[in-house]
């Protein structure tokens, strides 16, 4: 991921950036628990920043023992680990602790000063309110998710954080929008001038992400000569897993199969492989068994990122029904390895899907994705739009 305007940065004498992510780190493997493309996010901007001389202290919540406070992953970039609060908290009890964790940053800023911070989510941008103010540095925020937006979608968030976006916002010199979609919500639910809006789009490593042959793909993770739909992502709500189960349902190809690269959220995204099928399978899935395709789901556990290219590559398909995405990476990288997607018609999705070209977007999520099963070996639009 990159950013056309990071060299512009040394002009104002920026050096150093003190980059705040509490609820998710480079260090952790995005997919399991509360983990997932921000991680990535946050780890290649860091990295594109360093590569063009400005470091990056990485400041994130620490959730294992295993790694010392300050682990480099790249020259340049360090990810520097913060005490607060039990090891295991869940994302909804991470607010509890915003303060012990901005203080313990505050107390390494004081050794290792920077010359601004880019606070990532709502959570980090409280901290960084108030460390702007104490060292006075410039403040700029991701959020990456929004309270309104995802309020708006179904998904009821607290009003505190309602608030705190609110407050945050007031606050920033800078407010940074994956794409056009985002910077249109951020006027239109936040009322947020244009001039103080900037688009930081991702984008994907090409020498990753790229078009590969299909059964060569298939042939290094062990999946056959069938159709295949791919879903890469946390199972919750939120990311649409039972559309996709849906679309295998309707599928006209009988011996398709869907296989699904992620885990659980939450703590139970933290259990073992075997447990996490069982549960997904037994609770949250129950259509697979009253559509029959329990032998034509296949469950992936979450990949380092440097292997979900094969997985793109093999699937005839990306499926990204989410309910809401301010970004959507999933579709991205698909569309990098030359697969097509369906995906949902909301946020950075219709950024990032080019209807009709790379991929379809839906307009109604509560209708299957069975649009365009019939199409899903040679890439044609439908013969209709009406399941």
């Amino acid at each position: 991921m990159t950013s056309t305007d990071a060299t512009d940065s040394t002009d104002g004498g920026i050096r150093k950036i003190g980059v705040l992510s509490m609820h998710t780190s480079p260090l952790d493997q995005a997919g399991v628990g509360d983990s997932g493309g921000l991680n990535i996010y946050v780890r290649e901007l860091a990295n594109s920043m360093a590569n063009q001389g400005i470091d990056c202290d990485v400041y994130v919540r620490r959730t294992k023992r295993e790694h010392p406070e300050i682990v480099e992953i790249e020259p340049g970039v360090n990810i520097i680990q913060i005490e607060a609060g039990p090891l295991g908290l869940l994302k909804g009890d991470l607010p509890a602790v915003v303060d012990l964790w901005t203080q313990g940053v505050a107390d390494r800023l004081e050794r290792r000063p920077v010359d601004a911070i880019h606070a990532h989510y709502w959570l980090s941008g409280v901290a960084g309110h108030h460390l702007k103010h104490r060292f006075d540095v410039p403040l700029a925020v991701t959020f990456h998710t929004l309270g309104r937006i995802k309020s708006f979608s179904g998904d009821a968030e607290p009003e505190d954080r309602i608030r705190a976006e609110d407050a945050v916002i007031g606050c920033a010199d800078a407010v940074f929008a994956s794409g056009k979609v985002e910077a249109d919500q951020l006027d239109s639910f936040y009322e947020i001038r244009r001039d103080r809006i900037e688009i930081l789009t991702p984008g994907v490593d090409h020498t990753l992400f790229s078009p590969g042959s299909s059964h060569s793909a298939r042939k290094a993770i062990g999946l056959g000569d069938y159709p295949i739909l791919l879903f890469v992502g946390r199972i919750q709500a939120l990311k649409g897993l039972d559309l996709a189960i849906d679309a295998l349902a309707a599928s006209q190809h009988r011996d398709a199969r869907l296989v699904v690269v992620g885990g659980l959220s939450g703590h139970q995204g933290l259990e073992t492989h075997e447990d996490l099928m069982a549960r997904v399978k037994r609770h949250g899935l129950a259509r697979v068994k009253r559509h029959g395709l329990s032998d034509r789901i296949i469950f992936v556990e979450p990949q380092p990122h440097h292997l979900l290219p094969n997985y793109y590559r093999a699937a005839d398909v990306c499926l990204v029904p989410s309910r809401s995405e301010s970004f959507g990476l999933v579709a991205l990288e698909a569309a990098a390895c030359g697969v097509p997607v369906v995906a949902s018609d909301v946020g950075g999705l219709r950024d990032n899907v080019l209807d009709d070209v790379t991929g379809l977007l839906v307009d109604e999520r509560d209708r299957p994705v069975c649009l365009w099963m019939s199409g899903i070996i040679s890439f044609s639009p439908p013969p209709s739009t009406n399941c």
